[in-house]
């Protein structure tokens, strides 16, 4: 078993760093969410504070792991601390890798080569350990206190690992808020101890507000606009289509789109062979599932539905069913073939264990193939020359308006020197929370919160860099856009420059 562990691990530190190596993701610009959860803690870092002085749409875990971090923004400059921050969340991806083993260890070699083996490959996971996103943080968490809570099969009877488990899965939803769900199939599984049900909840409130009721206490009215509603109430020109979603939740990235018909029957197919081996072998065992199955199969169940219920999903969304996705086929699999029966009248049976085992190897080598060829031919989306050249225009310690904070810090321009620069970090996240949940394509302008969140950014910036999806993010109303347009002048593609009533005391280029 050790074995086993050890290589899934260094498999999926392998796949995370070299799909990291890939062009213009270490050192570039490859995501919008990472500008906001690293950028978070470099405005921490230079003393502004989540909520009061900037909005962010997510808890402040994401800010306490990157504060460190971004601390060597100060001397190494942020696209340095960004790299840092993406290796460090690359790795924490891949630990998640060796706690699932260890869940699941005792069930025998398949339950920990499947666990792991899933885990370690799977297309969503390794997508979202290439920058600072909160899936592959959560994911470590969220397993951290499985591990706690569970003792082998059952969940501990020890107030120690009950604490200790609801106190991670505490810090997991201070991460995102997501960690509800496992959480809550645990509770369910504790209802009739109430005891044990009353520990695990005080640690997991314990975990979750001790991160985060400083910052929510700061700005309580911001918080509560932000981090509930903005999740909670959405509005958004298009649905997500649901094959989009199966299609990434069923691991089957590396072909091409699926139509949502068949991903549905494949989807269907895959449950009923599950809930067939598992009432299998609960027949050959003459018992029920033990309490681990149950909130394996219960958190993958409500992780799927959370998935396909509302109206946007991301790629990495789905990384943080990966563990589940694997344990949920591991366990019972693993379960059916410990009760089948032994003796040398069945030697077929006794055939079906290594079969097994050889078959899931077989499978996951074969897929381990598809992932690093995949990788092989990726790359990000903004080039090295376009940073260099933003870079060289502008100067550093300006004032610059972006809808993509990645933006500014790949080219260490996320910090001014300019008083009232604005420190908005997330602005579609801003527009969310200021106007009950639109954004720029669906009536965030009529906000006034919203267009003085943008106007301030705009008056004090001397230069402006918009990326092509500018218009989902800023309200582009009258008043906005006769202001940047007799204000602005464009230089390159998205790269604008002021060119009337320049700030004083910084120039314009």
């Amino acid at each position: 078993m050790p074995a086993v562990i050890i290589v899934a691990t260094l498999l999926a530190v392998g796949l995370r760093l070299y799909d990291l190596s890939r062009p213009g993701y270490l050192l570039g610009i490859s995501e919008y969410d990472d500008g906001t959860d690293f950028g978070s803690a470099i405005r921490l870092v230079h003393g502004a504070v989540p909520y009061r002085d900037f909005i962010m749409v997510q808890p402040p875990g994401i800010t306490l792991i990157m504060f460190p971090i971004a601390l060597i923004t100060k001397g190494m400059g942020t696209i340095t601390g960004m790299a840092v921050a993406r290796v460090f969340t690359a790795l924490a991806s891949a630990a998640a890798v060796p706690v699932a083993g260890l869940l699941v260890r005792h069930r025998g070699f398949f339950a920990t080569l499947v666990a792991c083996g899933v885990l370690a490959i799977y297309p969503d996971s390794v997508m979202a350990a290439r920058t600072v996103l909160l899936e592959p943080w959560l994911v470590l968490f969220c397993l951290l206190g499985a591990l706690a809570v569970f003792d082998r099969d059952e969940v501990s009877g020890s107030w120690r690992r009950l604490l200790a488990g609801g106190v991670l899965f505490g810090f997991a939803g201070a991460v995102k808020v997501w960690a509800i769900i496992p959480v809550v199939v645990i509770l369910a599984l504790t209802a009739r101890r109430p005891r044990r049900a009353a520990v695990y909840a005080g640690g997991v409130v314990l975990g979750f507000c001790v991160p985060v009721l400083p910052f929510a206490l700061s700005a309580p009215t911001t918080f509560y606009r932000s981090v509930i509603i903005a999740q909670l109430v959405r509005n958004d020109v298009v649905r997500i289509p649901q094959g989009y979603r199966l299609q990434q939740i069923l691991g089957l990235v590396h072909v091409s789109q699926l139509g949502t018909p068949l991903l549905v029957i494949i989807g269907v197919v895959v449950a009923v062979m599950l809930a067939a081996v598992s009432l299998l072998g609960s027949r050959l065992a003459h018992s029920r599932p033990p309490a681990l199955d149950w909130f394996v199969t219960g958190t993958c169940a409500l992780v799927v539905a959370a998935f396909l219920w509302p109206a946007d999903f991301y790629y990495h969304y789905a990384g943080f069913i990966a563990p589940f996705v694997g344990l949920v086929i591991a366990l019972p699999v693993s379960r059916l073939l410990a009760a089948l029966p032994s003796g040398e009248t069945r030697r077929w049976l006794r055939l079906m264990r290594p079969w097994a085992t050889g078959l899931a190897a077989a499978a996951l080598v074969a897929l381990t193939v598809f992932q690093v060829v995949a990788e092989a031919h990726e790359a990000s989306g903004t080039s090295a020359s376009e940073i260099a050249q933003a870079k060289r225009i502008i100067p550093p310690g300006a004032c610059v308006a972006t809808d993509q904070a990645s933006y500014t810090i790949a080219i260490d321009r996320f910090v001014s020197t300019v008083p009232g620069c604005s420190l908005m970090i997330d602005g579609v996240g801003t527009d969310y929370a200021l106007s009950n949940g639109r954004n720029g394509e669906t009536g965030a302008g009529s906000s006034l919160a919203v267009e003085a969140a943008w106007m301030a950014m705009f008056r004090h910036a001397s230069y402006a860099w918009l990326t092509t999806q500018d218009y989902r993010r800023i309200p582009w109303t009258p008043q906005l856009t006769a202001y940047f347009q007799s204000h602005f002048e464009r230089l390159t593609e998205g790269l604008y420059v002021r060119t009337a009533h320049p700030i004083p005391g910084q120039s314009a280029g």
